[in-house]
């Protein structure tokens, strides 16, 4: 059951990082496709980036301390 659970968490970690820098790449195409529209807004072009910057690390750590615990209970066994 915790091997189970470790390969989950390994999805949900490259999932996010692959989500996360597919989410760059398309915002940063669309700024140099389209950089009048990111002109009228009131933040930079980049903020949506940040914003699923800090939710990845914070999945990322969660996921992380997860797999420390898992780790720990395997190696008792």
């Amino acid at each position: 059951m915790l091997k189970k659970l470790n390969n989950i968490l390994n999805i949900v970690i490259g999932s996010f990082i692959g989500v996360f820098i597919g989410h760059g790449i398309y915002v940063f195409w669309d700024y140099k496709t389209h950089p009048d529209l990111y002109a009228m807004q009131p933040a930079p072009w980049y903020t949506s980036i940040l914003v699923y910057g800090l939710f990845t690390i914070v999945v990322l750590i969660v996921s992380i301390m997860i797999k420390l615990i898992i780790w720990r209970k395997l190696k008792q066994q």
